[in-house]
């Protein structure tokens, strides 16, 4: 071994939405660095990993993480100095056992995955490869397929309404080049809709437009719909839509019901599983995200009974990048896919091990980011390094999603004929 980690440096720095985060610097004896930047989300899942932060009301509201970076400084840095950033599963696992428990909290998630990420581009810096060579081998070659939000509502815009994003999706395209540029073409399109519509043009967490005025969460999905049209693209043949429901966010659990605020309605799980029905006939929607929620298993063996053979539906909340809950859904027949993401785990070993026992159960990977991002770009290397297919990351403005759409047709030029664009 030629090199080894000669010192790992943490700092506060800040995310999209203006909150503290963790970045990590790891440094090899050989004077190459590695940088990783940790997301956090707003919609949170209860089985989530902590994310640590200082909760002093006096100091950036609560959500310091000096209490993580004091984690790094006194416990991981210790341990990892001398070490090989090669071994990236054994000193994830490492820092798991320092750890000591079930959802990382003793040190928390973001100081662990701030390190993971480090010694991943530490090491593929070292072998002077992309990320994803390093983490996947001469077998990572696919692109995936961008899912991009073009209206933001939901927990990203003040739940201004109770669908968090709709969303679009490239189909039958050639490459991703084409597909976002598709995509871009729909953006740019649904904005002359709103602007028609007479309908304000701020942008919500993710850079979709903020759904400001609507008097249905239903609207959404027409207003899309009008742009895929104005865009001069056919609904359901060159572009799909997605949605991301975050039905965890209104449902009640001691009542079993689903509340839409917006519209004043209240659902059964059968009821709500029908109205999701309903729209899926109605509109060309291919995709529908965290249906029910992450308490209500018996609602997601419903909606996936409906709707399982019909369009992809995917386990955020329920899942959260977990390889016992994943399995769990798997026994169940529950949903048919599985939203992947960094923070939910803690690790880029974790993470790894989860889209493959994904694919490895039949089941489509979807590696996503969250609301609180950085200008990192691991998650589109972990897509290509996993040959996960889908990348979910926001909308097509805002540097911090940029940062990552780019950073694919970067790497579509570095793949050549090797890499692979699958069609959805």
């Amino acid at each position: 071994m030629q090199y080894t980690i000669k010192d790992v440096i943490p700092r506060q720095i800040f995310d999209s939405r203006a909150n503290p985060t963790v970045e990590v610097d790891v440094v090899l004896t050989n004077g190459i660095t590695g940088r990783g930047m940790v997301p956090s989300g707003a919609s949170t899942g209860i089985f989530e990993a902590l994310e640590l932060r200082d909760g002093d009301p006096d100091y950036l509201n609560g959500k310091g993480v000096k209490k993580a970076l004091a984690h790094i400084e006194q416990v991981l840095k210790p341990a990892l100095i001398g070490k090989d950033p090669t071994d990236q599963a054994g000193l994830d696992r490492m820092m798991i056992a320092l750890d000591g428990t079930t959802d990382k909290s003793r040190l928390g998630a973001n100081a662990i995955l701030g390190c993971s990420l480090a010694i991943a581009y530490a090491g593929a810096n070292a072998k002077a490869v992309p990320l994803f060579r390093h983490l996947g081998g001469e077998e990572a070659r696919t692109i995936p397929v961008p899912m991009i939000q073009i209206i933001g509502g939901g927990a990203h815009a003040v739940n201004t309404t109770d669908i968090q994003d709709y969303l679009v999706i490239p189909l039958n395209a050639s490459s991703f080049a084409e597909g976002f540029e598709r995509v871009v073409n729909v953006y740019h399109a649904t904005k002359k809709v709103f602007q028609k519509r007479g309908k304000p043009l701020s942008v919500a967490d993710e850079g979709g437009f903020w759904p400001a005025g609507f008097a249905t969460n239903e609207e959404g999905l027409a207003l899309l719909t009008e742009g895929i049209i104005t865009a001069g693209y056919e609904p359901g043949k060159d572009i799909g839509i997605a949605l991301d429901i975050a039905s965890s966010e209104f449902y009640n659990h001691e009542k079993g019901v689903y509340t839409l605020k917006l519209e004043n309605r209240v659902f059964s799980s059968a009821s709500f599983t029908d109205l999701l029905c309903e729209w899926t006939e109605k509109y060309p929607i291919v995709s529908i995200e965290d249906g029910c929620s992450e308490l209500d298993w018996e609602g997601a063996a419903l909606l996936t009974r409906k709707l399982g053979k019909k369009i992809q539906l995917i386990g955020d909340d329920l899942f959260t990048t977990n390889i016992d809950r994943i399995k769990e859904g798997v026994e169940r027949d529950v949903y048919n896919a599985v939203l992947i993401k960094l923070n939910q785990i803690g690790t880029v070993t974790e993470t790894m091990e989860a889209i493959a026992f994904t694919q490895k159960a039949g089941y489509r990977p979807v590696v996503s980011a969250r609301s609180g991002e950085t200008e990192d770009t691991a998650i589109v290397h972990i897509a290509i390094a996993t040959n996960a297919g889908q990348l979910k990351v926001g909308s097509v403005a805002r540097s911090e999603r940029c940062a990552k759409w780019n950073e694919c047709l970067r790497m579509e030029e570095y793949l050549k004929k090797k890499g692979v664009y699958p069609s959805f």
